[in-house]
């Protein structure tokens, strides 16, 4: 679609990616994305980079990188969830073949083909989600602004806002009230979990009380199922026999894991030697080599597909069947919601310690809270939505437009005749 507006929100998010206009002072609408024939409103935040014949690679974002990186692995640079860089000072440059791409410039590469993909030329205001607390140890603020502003110089905006997620979420469902209310809102990301308190006045004042970040969402609870159900049947606890000794598998091998493409990486010929001398001197010989087979095999995204698909029927459904098969290797388990709650436990309780600090730094007691709206994927968990409950009750506990909301609220903050005030400097960088 051609773009109108003057202004356009994007909510930059570490799994996904989404833009919005203002349609009104009231209403937002996402720009569509049409892939495999279907519009969808958000896509993946990953990237790749092709090798070619020129001094510059072929860049691809969205799941078109992702066809990219399965097409042909070998000669693709593929990066996803690259947004956990940006506070870190660790992280100066990356490898793209020939070349080494900064932060600024991977950003830079992502939006503009996602400007192709959405049939659009960026307006000149930007208003830009970031979460409470950047990824990382000992996040640089200052550094992330920095290294976002540089993409952004080179895209063409001239105005930019930086709004921390979870109030761009509160401004969106602030249009619903009727009535003045303090709001608790939960932003669910792929890799954060964020937490404002807001106070509203219907078509007046808005001021904020107070905000939290854990690193702590869906990855996270992806990455438990795989490591309870797949993990162990592919060799995870296995040991080999050396000079009488029985040795664990070396457990580097099972921190791929974590991201399906670090997995699709492993198939190369050192890795897969190195793991069949592993399955001849282990008597978990046949898991060992089901795991070379799910490597081989090429179908590691469309496992992890499967582990999210089996996550989402969990919302729904107190089990879950789980079915996964390629060549030389077939995994059927049923995954019970209790079994998956005691998995992410860990992770409620600092969740829970999450939302305890945000109503400390508001100053407020649990009921000063009126609303408690929730957003992102992950506000779908049964065990999520129960922490507020427990504390709030179900009454209070709304949610809706769960994965567009942010980007709908930051395009309306554009909107107002204030948009400056929303906008949050950077912290001073937290010592190492």
């Amino acid at each position: 679609m051609t773009l109108s507006a003057h202004t356009i929100g994007i909510d930059f998010g570490t799994t996904n990616t989404v833009l919005a206009v203002a349609a009104s002072a009231r209403e937002a609408e996402v720009l569509p994305f049409t892939y495999e024939n279907r519009q969808q409103d958000m896509v993946r935040t990953a990237l790749a980079f092709r090798r070619s014949g020129r001094h510059d690679p072929i860049s691809e974002a969205g799941p078109w990188a992702i066809d990219m990186f399965l097409e042909a692995p070998e000669d693709t640079r593929f990066l996803q969830s690259f947004k956990t860089f940006a506070a870190s000072r660790a992280f100066t440059d990356t490898a793209v073949f020939a070349r080494r791409f900064s932060f600024s410039q991977l950003l830079e590469t992502f939006l503009q083909r996602l400007g192709g993909h959405a049939n659009t030329r960026y307006p000149k205001r930007l208003v830009i989600g970031r979460p409470v607390t950047f990824a990382g140890h000992a996040p640089d603020e200052e550094l992330a602004h920095a290294r976002y502003g540089e993409a952004f110089a080179k895209l063409g905006f001239d105005e930019v806002h930086y709004v921390l997620e979870p109030v761009a979420a509160a401004f969106f469902y602030a249009q619903r009230l009727t009535e003045p209310a303090t709001v608790l809102v939960g932003d669910f990301g792929g890799g954060t979990s964020d937490f404002s308190i807001m106070r509203f006045a219907p078509g007046g004042t808005a001021e904020a009380l107070g905000h939290a970040g854990v690193g702590i969402a869906g990855d996270i609870f992806d990455y438990r199922i795989i490591d309870a159900v797949v993990a162990p049947l592919l060799g995870k606890h296995a040991t080999y026999k050396s000079w009488d000794k029985l040795l664990p598998i070396p457990l580097h091998y099972f921190t791929s894991f974590s991201r399906w493409n670090e997995l699709s990486m492993m198939n190369r010929p050192p890795v897969i030697k190195a793991l069949r001398e592993f399955a001849d001197a282990s008597s978990q010989h046949r898991e060992l080599e089901a795991f070379i087979a799910l490597i081989e095999s090429g179908a590691v995204y469309s496992l992890y597909q499967a582990i999210a698909q089996a996550k989402t029927a969990l919302s729904s459904q107190v089990k879950a069947e789980f079915s996964f098969r390629v060549e030389g290797m077939a995994i059927d388990k049923t995954i019970t919601r209790k079994a998956f709650e005691g998995w992410i436990a860990d992770d409620l309780v600092r969740m829970d310690g999450c939302i305890e600090t945000v109503l400390q730094r508001a100053g407020l007691e649990t009921s000063a809270i009126d609303r408690v709206f929730l957003t992102g994927g992950t506000s779908h968990v049964p065990a999520v939505r129960a922490l507020f409950h427990s504390r709030f009750g179900e009454a209070r506990v709304e949610a809706g437009d769960e994965l567009i909301s942010i980007a709908k609220g930051l395009a309306l903050i554009g909107e107002t005749d204030d948009a400056a005030r929303w906008s949050v400097a950077p912290a001073p960088p937290t010592a190492p």
